[in-house]
């Protein structure tokens, strides 16, 4: 029995916060866990920005309203759950991920959830779980499923660790000097090639 582990932005969908600091011109706004592995410090350093520019929750759905997956993600996710289970371990948050959820054929998620004040700010963020994504992966290996995770970044690591199987997914070249160990794979046919020899 396998299971498929993928993280979201980067790997099946583009970098929303990217996107949006690209449509609002916020420079500071692309500062990713490509950048700062401290989740915390990260999430606290974006939300001081939107408080600075006043930017409510409902201008960064414009923006992700406006975004596609990334080229061949919507093929390889339908051929994925055609093999096998897939869930998407992701930082992003409910209010970001549902709508592209809809582009990629709603394949199962577990993120994160925003706070946000009657005005529409966002004002606070809440983990569904510390470390999540090793804690899914580890409960899954409990489960008595043979585990493959792929992320992107830092933030995956922990999960990629953990999996029986595992690759690394377009990481930043700074990433794969670090972890000459790890399996990488440039394209969603390289993905698919890795997990196909697996099942």
């Amino acid at each position: 029995m396998q299971i498929v582990c993928l993280d979201l932005e980067g790997v099946l969908i583009p970098e929303i916060w990217i996107a949006f600091a690209e449509k609002t011109g916020i420079e500071a706004l692309k500062r990713t866990t490509r950048d700062e592995p401290n989740y915390d410090n990260l999430m606290r350093y974006r939300l001081d920005i939107l408080k600075e520019y006043q930017l409510k929750l409902q201008d960064i759905q414009a923006v992700i309203d406006e975004l596609d997956p990334l080229p061949g993600a919507k093929e390889f996710v339908e051929w994925v759950t055609s093999q096998t289970r897939l869930i998407i371990l992701s930082d992003t948050f409910t209010q970001f991920a549902v709508p592209l959820m809809k582009k990629l054929a709603y394949p199962t998620l577990f993120c994160h959830h925003l706070e946000i004040n009657q005005e529409g700010f966002i004002t606070d963020y809440h983990l569904r779980m510390k470390d999540h994504k090793r804690k899914a992966v580890e409960a899954f290996k409990a489960l008595h499923f043979r585990t493959f995770a792929a992320g992107d970044s830092y933030n995956d690591l922990s999960m990629i660790e953990i999996a029986d199987d595992k690759a690394l997914y377009c990481p930043p070249q700074k990433l794969i000097k670090e972890r000459p160990d790890l399996t990488i794979a440039k394209s969603h046919t390289e993905l698919r090639a890795i997990i196909e020899t697996i099942l």
